[in-house]
């Protein structure tokens, strides 16, 4: 049984990722798009999956999620990061919590810096081939890359040491799997990015906050609508989440 699904939303470059406990079909959903509710909906009665959560990295600028209507259509319970001011979420997690799904725990892991409560999630499973170890950055780190920090209470001091202090110290052979890519690319591990990452390989804190400084990224088209939203979980003034219904 495949027990990780990796979906994408090729508007935004956005990966959707789909967890699944083998023993039980129980499963927990991360950072999914609103355009691609019925996608959704879709593998999960492919895969029969009992979805127990969905979840959030952080409160995106770039798409509307479908957290909340997700919820709301499968009895879900909802979570998200403690500081990224997502209310309605059943769970605010905050740094070392679990959320459980079958057999499984996941654990979160808060990464800040592209926010202020940006948080990642690792996943050790075992699998028949041995100890399997992921971990789902949302935007803190991405593939030989990582989050921008110009915006929504970032912080590029402090996301150099969520990047060198927190993820680089999990296990070498632990996958990466981060919310985008722009490339192509599906997933890195730890020891990939720790040696070989351009944005924090052979920078020190000061020479990364100065980097970061001058990338001069546009502002994301959609921010002023997708981060109140996002905030509400996707969700209509008016409308809410009736909680493991």
């Amino acid at each position: 049984m495949q027990t990780l699904h990796q979906l994408f939303d090729d508007v935004s470059s956005t990966f959707t990722y789909l967890l699944l406990d083998a023993a039980t079909q129980e499963a927990i959903l991360i950072d999914p798009v609103d355009r691609q509710f019925d996608r959704d909906l879709a593998m999960l009665e492919a895969t029969r999956a009992k979805l127990c959560w969905v979840i959030e990295t952080h409160a995106h600028a770039d798409h509307i999620t479908s957290a909340g209507h997700l919820a709301r259509r499968t009895g879900a319970y909802t979570a998200a990061p403690a500081g990224c001011d997502i209310k309605p979420a059943f769970k605010q997690l905050i740094d070392g919590d679990t959320l459980t799904f079958g057999t499984q725990v996941l654990r979160a892991i808060h990464t800040p810096g592209h926010t202020a409560g940006s948080t990642s999630y690792y996943w050790e499973e075992q699998t028949p081939g041995g100890l399997v170890r992921r971990v789902f950055t949302g935007d803190t780190l991405l593939i030989d890359g990582c989050g921008r920090t110009d915006f929504q209470s970032g912080d590029a001091g402090t996301l150099y040491d969520s990047l060198t202090q927190k993820l680089y110290q999990l296990p070498g052979d632990t996958l990466v799997y981060p919310a985008h890519d722009y490339k192509g690319r599906t997933h890195s591990t730890i020891a990939d990015e720790r040696e070989h990452n351009s944005r924090t390989t052979g920078r020190t804190r000061e020479a990364f906050i100065e980097m970061m400084k001058a990338l001069g990224l546009p502002k994301p088209k959609l921010i002023d609508v997708a981060v109140p939203a996002n905030r509400n979980l996707g969700l209509r003034d008016g409308e809410t989440v009736p909680h493991g219904a």
